[in-house]
């Protein structure tokens, strides 16, 4: 963690200084806002969380509860979301507090004694050893206290106007105030003022109120799908059992349907997706009815020859599966380029829905706003146009069909009896040869003006253009710690730069012949294209937009700081502290080159805020360096 840099610090580092809209900020809702997001779901806390670091941009959060979610819906996290949990800083919290999937198990009927199951299977939940995080089952209220402290703790202070409804938008072409040309309308739902109506003025507006979104409806944007007429009853239930793996995540197919068991956190809860049958169209109304103890009894009809004795029911709902999506997730005309940018916004169950079993719900609508809400944030603060507002939903919605094309199938194969299935073992090898999807890392960006082509990927073929950065370990010089390179990227809006040096000895002199790194860093620090010149705003540090990091070949021994260009290791802060920390060599037992697929030449990975790989180029590509950033930022 970074600090001191302004001064010596002995309080909580993680709270840091008010700034811009964080100082003074008003208690009470603002007749005028700069992005108004609305909801306080995953989507929603994310985006705010990262906007919190935008002191200059004045965010605020409504919901409509009068207080925060006390019992979630969602409760799986996938090890990109973990990930992402780093980057805000609290992933070793929610690793201590969570409960840890490391195996699934597979039941089915006995074939002696087809009216009883066996267990038939438990492979590892990560074989291939796909993330160095854990996968989850953690409430997701509990997600959303964490995002809610980030947002508080950061220099923008954004908090939840809770007890405040959306009712109704208008995108005015020729509003009096062009920077704030969206009229909402917003209803109290709480407190003295409850049922007032008012109007505030947002320059953006960001729907995350779930599948029957309000936001949604006011910019012409409807669901398209299906449902699949496939009931669920679900239950979080506190229970003594003779099941023997009632601590294991399950998938159970047995003669009377079909059981998805998922353990939580605290060592006695697990929830249980309780198949309830096909549903005529007709009788779609009378299933959501059913009673809690019909699901329980269900539950112990699949379980036979084991029993539940449920002592207390936490929370239950019915549902039918639906896999819908929105035509755009956005205002704008995708196919018009000349209409104007969009305004509007919807993310999460506004956009894509679809069912809980491939435990997706909260994980792909978390990395909606976490896309979403660096680029509100460069647009606003006038780092970027706001053309670049355009990617939000070409990006997305190809991950949302995605991931509905996914579910589908894993949800019917949920449904469908063994004696139906082409191999009795096709379900726990569906779950195995696709682990890379639920776990969060198939999300690939085409080409765009924020990812470049993959002309330059054979340079480094483990960090694939338009996928998430995929961490490796490095030994960081100043102090010889070994850490995870992508583990020190902080979501603090900034891009990275990430120097992987050829063979050259390390030299400060950055005119040298002999080292590319060197030649690099000189073009860095003053050329006038130079994306750490060109975008920088007089009064910030050098690092203040773009983080730079070097990653040397040789061993940590081999070399010392001084030797290296000075543009790696910045004057930083009001004291102008000379920066060590962004200074790294390879580990001889894990050598990131060899791990990474990274040429012994050199290669040089731009990553943006949102940790996915814009671009990977030679280390002497100053100008295909410069082009890119061009397309970026504006000067």
């Amino acid at each position: 963690m970074h600090f001191h840099h302004h001064g010596y610090v002995s309080a909580d580092p993680r709270i840091q200084a008010a700034q811009g809209c964080g100082v003074d900020r008003p208690e009470e809702l603002p007749d005028e806002v700069d992005v108004l997001i609305v909801g306080t779901g995953p989507a929603g806390m994310i985006a705010a969380a990262q906007l919190s670091q935008f002191p200059e941009v004045n965010t605020r959060i409504i919901e409509r509860r009068p207080g925060r979610l006390e019992i979630g819906q969602a409760d799986g996290i996938q090890a990109r979301s973990v990930e992402t949990f780093q980057a805000f800083g609290f992933a070793e919290e929610i690793i201590r507090e969570g409960y840890h999937i490391t195996e699934m198990a597979f039941w089915n009927p006995d074939p002696e004694n087809p009216e009883n199951i066996i267990r038939t299977g438990r492979p590892k939940d990560d074989e291939t050893g796909i993330s160095e995080f854990p996968h989850l089952i953690v409430n997701q209220a509990r997600v959303l206290d964490y995002f809610a402290q980030f947002a508080l703790q950061s220099p923008g202070r954004i908090r939840p106007d809770y007890g405040i409804e959306f009712v109704d938008l208008t995108v005015e072409e020729a509003a009096t105030d062009p920077a704030h040309p969206v009229r909402v309308t917003v209803r109290h739902t709480a407190g003295n003022r409850s049922g007032q109506e008012r109007t505030i003025r947002a320059g953006y507006v960001v729907g995350c109120d779930g599948a029957r979104s309000q936001v949604r409806k006011s910019i012409g944007r409807s669901m398209f799908g299906d449902q699949a007429n496939h009931a669920w009853g679900v239950m979080d239930v506190l229970s003594n059992t003779d099941f023997p793996d009632i601590r294991t995540k399950c998938a159970i197919a047995s003669k009377h349907g079909n059981i998805l068991l998922i353990p939580r956190e605290g060592g006695h809860l697990f929830r249980m997706y309780v198949d309830l049958g096909e549903v005529p169209a007709e009788a779609s109304r009378t299933v959501r009815r059913t009673s809690i103890e019909e699901i329980i009894a269900r539950a112990n009809e699949i379980l036979t020859p084991y029993s539940l004795d449920v002592r207390e029911v936490c929370w239950h709902s019915v549902y039918e599966v639906g896999h819908r999506l929105t035509n755009a997730f956005d205002d704008t005309d995708e196919d018009d380029p000349d209409s104007p940018t969009p305004r509007v916004f919807i993310a999460g169950d506004a956009c894509h829905t679809h069912s809980a079993k491939a435990g997706q719900g909260m994980n792909v609508s978390m990395q909606d706003g976490f896309n979403l809400a660096w680029k509100l944030g460069q647009v606003v603060t006038g780092r970027s146009s706001d053309e670049l507002l355009r990617t939000y939903s070409l990006e997305r919605r190809v991950t949302a069909k995605n991931l509905i094309d996914f579910d589908k199938e894993w949800s019917t194969l949920m449904a469908t009896p063994q004696e139906e299935l082409a191999d009795k073992d096709y379900l726990e090898q569906f779950y195995v040869k696709t682990a890379e999807f639920p776990a969060g890392f198939m999300t690939e960006y085409t080409e765009s003006m924020i990812t470049a082509s993959t002309a330059h990927q054979q340079l480094a073929t483990g960090f694939p253009v338009g996928k998430r950065f995929k961490s490796a370990r490095v030994n960081r010089l100043c102090d010889a710690y070994p850490l995870h390179l992508g583990h020190q990227a902080t979501a603090d809006g900034r891009w990275r730069i990430y120097v992987f040096a050829d063979s050259a000895r390390p030299t400060s002199d950055t005119g040298s012949a002999d080292s590319q790194v060197a030649r690099l860093a000189g073009w860095l620090e003053s050329d006038p294209r130079s994306p750490l010149v060109a975008y920088r705003r007089p009064g910030d540090d050098l690092d203040a937009l773009i983080e730079l990091s070097v990653v040397y070949q040789q061993a940590h021994t081999e070399f010392t700081f001084p030797e290296v260009p000075e543009v790696f290791r910045p004057h930083v802060g009001k004291l102008r502290l000379e920066y060590l920390e962004k200074i790294y060599a390879t580990l001889p037992a894990d050598d990131i080159f060899t791990a990474r697929g990274i040429s012994r030449d050199g290669a040089v990975v731009v990553v943006r805020p949102d940790q996915y790989v814009s671009g990977v180029f030679p280390l002497s590509a100053h100008d295909e360096i410069g082009d890119f950033f061009a397309g970026v930022f504006v000067p």
